[in-house]
């Protein structure tokens, strides 16, 4: 994997950890930062090492403090449009990355920091993390992701509040409504956030990407067409030798071994 100058990327067992790595601009995300996370993401879709992918920010005070406000201001309609539609493609290859991502949520996440959390399959907060959606503030909307994601995690009424004024709530209200998935002592953040990849990486690893496909692609059917994919799904996984050995050590009372074929 090649060296990328705004982010960090560490292998380990299984577990892979992206960083995004601006801590002077509060892991701002400009150009840079969406062009490295385009193509590193490419490569970790890819990368046998990984299995479970964990992503946080580096410092103590920001995930992501939001999109590079001094790079947007002079922008004009048209180059806001394709910031937009580049941050977005960036952002889905994240939502659709095949392994199991893990946002560790470590200080501020507003405006494409939140969107990028939201674009994980988990989101766990430090103590002192913050969310919010404050681009009304700045006479736009939120731009990658966050007028869409957020409606799907906690609601239409609630997205709207947080994006029609632009406010900041703390981690356990982001807890209440459903933003994030649990709160931790800040010094314990990526402990649990590695606790739960390493349970994840306990399962069968096939099964798993196959669960997230057809969670996120079932989410936007109907229940009779999503229905309908998962038990196609569903039978896939019964070809796999991961399915064999699964159910043959729990007839047997023994531990799996899966080997992801």
């Amino acid at each position: 994997m090649k060296n990328y100058e705004t982010l960090v990327i560490e292998k380990e067992n299984g577990i892979g950890t992206l960083t995004i790595n601006r801590p002077k601009s509060l892991n701002a995300l400009n150009t840079q930062v969406l062009e490295d996370l385009h193509d590193a993401l490419i490569e970790i879709d890819q990368d046998k090492e990984i299995d479970v992918l964990i992503v946080t920010g580096a410092g103590d005070r920001a995930f992501i403090a939001g999109a590079d406000i001094t790079e947007m201001k002079d922008k004009d309609a048209l180059e806001g449009r394709s910031f937009s539609n580049f941050g977005n493609k960036v952002f889905s290859l994240l939502e659709n990355l095949s392994q199991p991502t893990i946002a560790a949520v470590n200080g501020f996440a507003l405006g494409g920091g939140a969107e990028l959390a939201m674009a994980c399959d988990i989101r766990i907060g430090s103590e002192y993390s913050k969310f919010g959606q404050p681009e009304v503030g700045l006479g736009i909307i939120p731009g990658f992701g966050g007028t869409q994601r957020l409606s799907r995690l906690v609601g239409l009424a609630k997205a709207k509040e947080l994006i029609y004024t632009g406010k900041t709530i703390k981690a356990d209200e982001a807890k209440d409504i459903g933003l994030v998935n649990d709160v931790v002592a800040a010094d314990e953040l990526m402990d649990t956030a590695i606790e739960l990849a390493e349970l994840i990486l306990k399962q069968a690893p096939l099964a798993v990407k196959a669960s997230k496909r057809a969670i996120n692609r079932g989410y936007e059917m109907d229940l009779i067409h999503g229905l309908e994919m998962e038990a196609e799904m569903f039978g896939v996984q019964f070809s796999t030798e991961d399915q064999k050995n699964g159910m043959t050590a729990f007839v047997n009372k023994e531990k799996p071994n899966f080997e992801g074929k």
